[in-house]
């Protein structure tokens, strides 16, 4: 079986940022028993020395080695090896994997004792120690381990569906019998940036996939820890569309960080005659949205030369955002002195900045930076004890994370309690966060559904559904997550939308305010939009944001207990009155409305920042050259009461 111009089997190697691993990977398929192999090589690329570090194997005729210029993904990659192949039998040797010296012959024999086979595959050992006698964890067969014969089939490639599902992309096309050889000859080796970690959320997820592969088109997407994302689709009119050109007065935005859910609200922005650029957080989690981005119109600089692509564009403000996992890079920035005046935004959350260990260059990015914008009044409250008092910092108050406009022309469905007469249907999207089974038992009891939408969110709360659906039979609905374009059409339909649900200790103390008390979680935005009354627990006399903002604008209601929930629904004319004032103050909660103020509030920053650097030069000659033609407001942004401490 020494003939290499015609091997028997095909070693599909598709390799990715995998240096450090690729090396010994095929040493163990150059230590294999079974020699009638022929190497395919695939680097889909790879941004790492890969090709440096292996270029010793190229000499040998059984090795190919094929690199494409950008990533293209794994089915794209198999495809081509599949196509190059010149085996009747088709195996995979992921180059972060490896093989024992007997895998490929068992693999082979097995073939050989049933004809009827398509597929034959190996007992793995996998997370360091463990074995299995073929699939792990009753999720799917591996690369590693599988050997098929050549067929037609092909794997199912990016532009139809990213997933980490491998029955999806192609085990299941396969028709024939499959087989076990129940022989240990492979190991699945675990490490952080495997495939299916970047790709499952909650720590993974599309944003994370993207960053780490650096894609730029947008994704079909769906793995089986989180939920169905069409970006194509999703995405298209704004791709499509031309770039606004920079207006004369125009900024240059540098969006140091990450955009969290809403992201395509920056376009509002460049819509208005902005230019945008982005500087992105590494390593981000699935809601923290980062470049390349699905939607177009931002340019990225190089993360390696951020600080000399800053010079080339001389952006008019850094405006950094928006999560704790943005800290690190957010400070790093600020730190480097690029004579840029520097907008700090953050949404949430400074307490886990504390138990991650990123708290001190939080406090350092309000400190110095040039302008400050909190997500509500009592954050502002709240952090201004542990902050300097800067002459040269300006502040605002807004929501970082608002949905655009784009998502708010829908009409309003029919209420589905018109079909249920005395009862009535509310709804949380996303977590349950403070409702336990037993509330939703005292929800029954005034005849008041739950209707809980997601996904991924369902498994992690899988005890407590299970739990709820046997105490209040009925009562509890499970739904499948709804993105951004049908939000309207599918939240109208419920009497009213669950925010955080909590009783608040802090007794109006603001230094006893904790998370749930000074947090805007998004869902507000969500249950705005679809222009339903939003529902909380009356937390009188305590300093609560989402409290202080339903009060101040009508947006709804307060109650004590479940019971006292039951009596204010039932009151027909208040349900009407508050659903009418909720829909007319959507604009609220759109991000192009507010796009006026920031830009304004950046205007400002701006000016104060040339007025502080031509101070420190003793009124020579400035630092900065004029804003041309630029409106810059005189405005205070900085005017709620405190409360007393």
């Amino acid at each position: 079986m020494n003939n290499y111009s015609n091997p028997v089997v095909s070693v599909i190697m598709p390799t990715y940022k995998h240096e450090h691993f690729i090396r010994r990977a095929i040493a163990s398929l150059l230590a294999q028993s079974f020699s009638s192999w022929e190497l395919i090589i695939i680097n889909d690329g790879s941004p790492d020395a890969t090709e440096e570090k292996i270029q010793d194997y190229f000499d040998d005729e059984r090795v190919q080695y094929y690199v494409n210029d950008e990533n293209k993904g794994l089915g794209a990659c198999i495809n081509f090896g599949i196509e190059k192949a010149k085996g009747s039998l088709i195996t995979y040797l992921p180059s972060d994997d490896v093989i024992y010296k007997d895998h490929l012959q068992s693999l082979y024999n097995a073939f050989q004792q049933n004809e009827n086979a398509v597929l034959a595959y190996s007992s793995i050992r996998h997370f360091y120690n463990r074995k299995s006698e073929g699939i792990i964890n009753t999720t799917w067969l591996q690369l590693v381990q599988v050997m098929h014969k050549k067929t037609s089939d092909r794997w199912t490639e990016r532009n139809e569906l990213e997933s980490d599902d491998l029955n999806r992309l192609f085990w299941n096309k396969l028709k024939g019998e499959q087989i076990c050889t129940a022989q240990l000859t492979c190991e699945w080796v675990d490490h952080p940036n495997q495939r299916y970690k970047i790709m499952q959320e909650p720590v993974g997820g599309i944003n994370t996939f993207r960053s780490y592969y650096n894609i730029s088109q947008p994704l079909i997407y769906h793995t089986t820890k989180g939920n169905f994302m069409n970006e194509v689709k999703r995405y298209a009119s704004y791709r499509e569309r031309p770039s606004t050109p920079l207006k004369k007065d125009g900024l240059k935005i540098l969006l140091v960080g990450e955009l969290a859910y809403n992201a395509e609200r920056v376009l509002a922005f460049e819509e208005q005659g902005h230019k945008l650029y982005g500087l992105w957080m590494e390593q981000p989690y699935w809601y923290n949205y980062v470049g390349p981005l699905p939607f177009g119109h931002v340019e990225d600089l190089s993360g390696e030369n951020w600080q000399e692509e800053i010079k080339r564009i001389q952006p008019d403000v850094i405006y950094a955002l928006l999560n704790w996992q943005a800290v690190p890079l957010a400070h790093k920035v600020l730190k480097a002195n690029t004579g840029i005046p520097f907008v700090w935004h953050f949404k949430e959350g400074p307490f886990i900045c504390m138990e991650k260990g990123t708290w001190n260059e939080m406090i350092d990015l309000y400190n110095e930076a040039d302008g400050r914008i909190y997500t509500s009044d009592e954050m502002q409250w709240w952090l201004e004890e542990f902050i300097s008092k800067q002459k040269h910092s300006l502040d605002l108050v807004l929501d970082g994370d608002l949905p655009k406009k784009d998502w708010f022309n829908q009409h309003q469905s029919k209420l589905l309690s018109d079909n249920t007469p005395g009862e009535f249907h509310t709804v949380v999207p996303g977590r349950p966060i403070g409702l336990h089974p037993h509330n939703v038992v005292e929800l029954a009891e005034q005849k008041i559904h739950l209707h809980f939408y997601g996904d991924f969110t369902h498994g992690q709360w899988k005890q407590w559904i299970e739990k709820t659906h046997l105490m209040a039979p009925g009562f509890l609905h499970i739904h499948p997550n709804v993105d951004q374009e049908n939000w309207v059409k599918e939240f109208s339909q419920y009497d009213a939308g669950w925010l955080h649900f909590f009783k608040s200790e802090n007794n109006g103390e603001i230094r006893r305010s904790n998370w749930d008390d000074l947090n805007i979680p998004a869902r507000m935005a969500t249950l705005a939009l679809a222009g339903i009354p939003m529902l909380q627990a009356d937390n009188e006399g305590h300093i609560v944001a989402t409290q202080s903002f339903v009060k101040k604008h009508r947006l709804g209601l307060l109650f004590e207990d479940m019971k006292e929930l039951g009596q204010l629904m039932r009151n027909r004319e208040l349900m009407l009155t508050l659903r009418e004032n909720v829909w007319s103050q959507r604009g609220l909660f759109m991000f192009d409305n507010h796009v006026h103020t920031l830009v304004e509030f950046f205007g400002e920053v701006i000016q104060k920042h040339r007025d502080k650097a031509t101070e420190i030069t003793d009124n020579s000659k400035p630092l900065f050259p004029p804003i041309s033609q630029r409106a810059v407001a005189d405005k205070t942004y900085y005017s709620h009461p405190k409360p007393l401490q």
